[in-house]
């Protein structure tokens, strides 16, 4: 008797006969170079906003603190999100 978890395993394996398949090597480097390219630009967006989020400390300013630290989360979300999305594509591409 199968678990459901096998069950359901089963059931998405069918519903994407790709996502079982071992990657190649070259599609592991793209990914890797993907992560790359992306850890270097939340980086630069994470070091330009916490210029930005020290100078509203600076100058005091409360709205200002809370509106870069809502858009900091934005675009490490936003960042995440790109790169989650372009690593599917090399993932699906034949």
């Amino acid at each position: 008797m199968k678990s459901s978890y096998e069950l359901a395993m089963e059931r998405l394996s069918k519903s994407d006969p790709n996502s079982g398949k071992p990657l190649t090597a070259e599609k592991r480097a793209r990914l890797a170079e993907i992560d790359r390219v992306y850890k270097g630009k939340t980086a630069e967006r994470d070091i330009f906003l916490k210029q930005q989020l020290d100078q509203a400390f600076a100058a005091q300013k409360a709205d200002e603190i809370e509106k870069i630290k809502k858009q900091i989360a934005g675009e490490r979300a936003r960042l995440e999100e790109d790169k989650e999305a372009e690593k599917e594509k090399v993932r699906r591409s034949p």
